[in-house]
């Protein structure tokens, strides 16, 4: 009878290590793919930042008045990994409306601090096959170039 329950509490006791291991495994792994998200987060939420800046010295190069036309709409790739793309709105007036993309009803602004004011939405996702989940950082911004 003790050698019966000696063995009965030998394989419980085996089967509760196997179960701690398949554990601490399945944790590791887990932790391991989390890390790498949060590095392609992270590298997504700084491209957001940097194309807007980019964004605002090409807005702020181009002459309106001499094309005739706004900068609508900047699509950029980043070392075949993030897709960019960063549409602007425009607000104020003295804006050639039929180059432009003005937000309805903003042209009525007649103050000069206000004119040419630009509301820039940014979107950078990755690319299929980059990290375990596709990742989308959406940063909208108003700016004055």
């Amino acid at each position: 009878m003790r050698k019966g329950f000696g063995l009965i509490m030998a394989i419980a006791f085996i089967v509760f290590v196997a179960t701690i291991g398949a554990l601490a495994l399945s944790f590791s792994t887990q932790t391991t793919k989390q890390t790498g998200d949060v590095y392609l987060k992270a590298q997504a939420e700084l491209l957001a930042m940097s194309s807007i800046e980019y964004a605002l010295l090409a807005i702020s190069a181009h002459d309106i008045a001499a094309t005739g036309n706004c900068i609508n709409q900047i699509t950029l790739t980043y070392g075949g990994m993030f897709n960019i793309n960063m549409i602007m709105q425009y607000i104020g007036n003295g804006l050639p409306v039929p180059g432009c993309n003005t937000l309805a009803g903003t042209n009525a602004i007649a103050t000069a601090d206000s004119s040419v004011t630009v509301l820039i939405d940014t979107i950078v996702q990755s690319n299929a096959g980059v990290g375990t989940e596709r990742i989308t950082i959406h940063r909208r911004t108003l700016q004055k170039p």
